[in-house]
């Protein structure tokens, strides 16, 4: 006896699709800001006539550079899942979890659309 999977139906995947690009748009946006942050040094040609606290300003600048650097990588990682998403959703396996194989419900894929897992699956990884 073959148990059929249960999965969304075409209409709710496309719902998900839709919310998904919608996501991925503004991530990518967000990942443009971070990244053209990192690469400005916001420098005004002020290095010689400053340099009273200049080692305090060196240390925050390299703060401020390895905090937008953990934050491109968060952001890369959230693009990069979404897009996996759009692939599960093209696969016709988006919303399955992948621990228990029932359907992650709808509001929880609504607050975090890449999830793979239910929560039922989530607390028991605790």
């Amino acid at each position: 006896m073959q148990e059929d999977r249960q999965r969304y139906s075409a209409a709710d995947l496309e719902e998900f699709k839709v919310l998904i690009q919608g996501k991925i748009e503004k991530a990518e946006k967000d990942l443009m800001l971070i990244r053209e942050s990192f690469i400005n040094d916001q420098n005004n040609g002020t290095d010689d006539t400053s340099p009273t606290f200049k080692a305090f300003e060196e240390g925050a600048e390299t703060l401020s550079k390895e905090q937008n650097a953990i934050l491109a990588g968060r952001q890369e990682k959230f693009v990069r899942d979404l897009k996996n998403a759009l692939i599960r959703i093209e696969n016709k396996t988006y919303g399955v979890c992948r621990v228990t194989g029932k359907l992650i419900s709808k509001d929880r894929l609504r607050a975090v659309p890449h999830a793979t897992l239910s929560i039922e699956a989530k607390n028991m990884q605790r």
